[in-house]
């Protein structure tokens, strides 16, 4: 399949994916494939590596899934795969610079020159020839606060307190629940504005407790998803993720969306066939959220737990069009 779009041709939706890092990157991957009306609102709450670094040193958003979202939109052809391997680009070494993205270094540069987060971002779209745009979901750099149980050997009841969002990615653990460190963040208004104004809505896939969730915790963003008439689709990771959801079925997955946002409604939950040991409870759970349960393979054919675009785009599609 090539980038062009596989709906009808004047039937374009404006569709917006919301998310952070891989997940996130693997649903625009997708979504490029169904419509040039594309936004990626993106967690900013990364407090490790170079993101973190940088979060501390300048005192901004951390970049790092910012970048992933733009180098996911970049184009095919020559232009487009060598500015994604540019922006994705790491340094090595022991000075100053190692480890730094090459992308990172560029959005906070423009950031600084620009001195507006979403201003800064556009202008690495339009060098990019991205397409699509890339929006922070909160005008503000968070931190991901969670209760986790089991920590204690002498006490596997007691509840815990896990800061940061790379501390809570890797906890050995059973993440609670989570919340956001301001609890009230303002969102970035140009973020509300494409969710409510949007066709589709694509949460997920990704880190279910650090790059789905917070999203449903920021308040005018939490608003404008419940009151948007988008046609609101959930997609399920393939596998459960090392610390946050180890061990989470399909249906744990949609118990603990609903426990952080009750009110939400989803339309579709997308799950892979490979992943559904028990489809009548998954359906069963999908419904509880008022969604109906779609599963088809949209894995990759490498035995890895990542998402085939190509495949994915023909599920888009189909539910983002009914």
């Amino acid at each position: 399949m090539s980038d062009a779009s596989v709906f009808v041709a004047g039937s374009d939706p404006k569709v917006v994916a919301l998310g952070g890092g891989h997940g996130l990157a693997a649903s625009l991957s997708a979504l490029r494939k169904v419509t040039e009306q594309l936004t990626a609102v993106v967690t900013v709450a990364d407090d490790g590596g170079s993101s973190g670094r940088l979060r501390e040193e300048f005192g901004v958003l951390p970049p790092g899934d910012l970048r992933q979202a733009l180098a996911a939109l970049c184009g095919d052809d020559e232009w487009g795969r060598t500015w994604a391997e540019v922006l994705q680009h790491r340094f090595d070494g022991k000075g100053p610079l190692s480890g730094h993205a090459v992308g990172n270094l560029l959005i906070v540069a423009l950031w600084e020159r620009l001195g507006q987060h979403v201003d800064g971002l556009d202008w690495v779209a339009r060098l990019l020839g991205a397409r699509g745009r890339v929006l922070p979901m909160c005008a503000v750099p968070l931190q991901i606060q969670a209760e986790v149980i089991g920590l204690d050997p002498a006490d596997p009841a007691a509840v815990s307190i896990v800061r940061g969002q790379a501390e809570v990615a890797i906890t050995t653990g059973e993440v609670l629940n989570v919340a956001l460190v301001p609890n009230d963040p303002p969102a970035c208004a140009e973020a509300v504005e494409a969710v409510r104004s949007a066709d589709g809505i694509v949460l997920g896939p990704g880190s279910w407790f650090t790059s789905v969730l917070p999203h449903l915790m920021v308040p005018e963003l939490a608003a404008a998803l419940h009151e948007t008439e988008a046609r609101r689709v959930l997609t399920l990771n393939l596998a459960p993720q090392v610390g946050e959801t180890r061990d989470f079925s399909p249906e744990k997955h949609l118990e603990v969306l609903a426990a952080h946002a009750p009110d939400l409604r989803i339309d579709v939950v997308i799950a892979d066939d490979a992943f559904v040991a028990d489809q009548p409870a998954l359906a069963a759970a999908a419904a509880t959220l008022g969604a109906e349960l779609v599963v088809a393979d949209v894995a990759r054919n490498d035995g890895s737990p990542r998402h085939d675009p190509e495949r994915l785009a023909q599920v888009y599609a189909k539910v983002l069009d009914d």
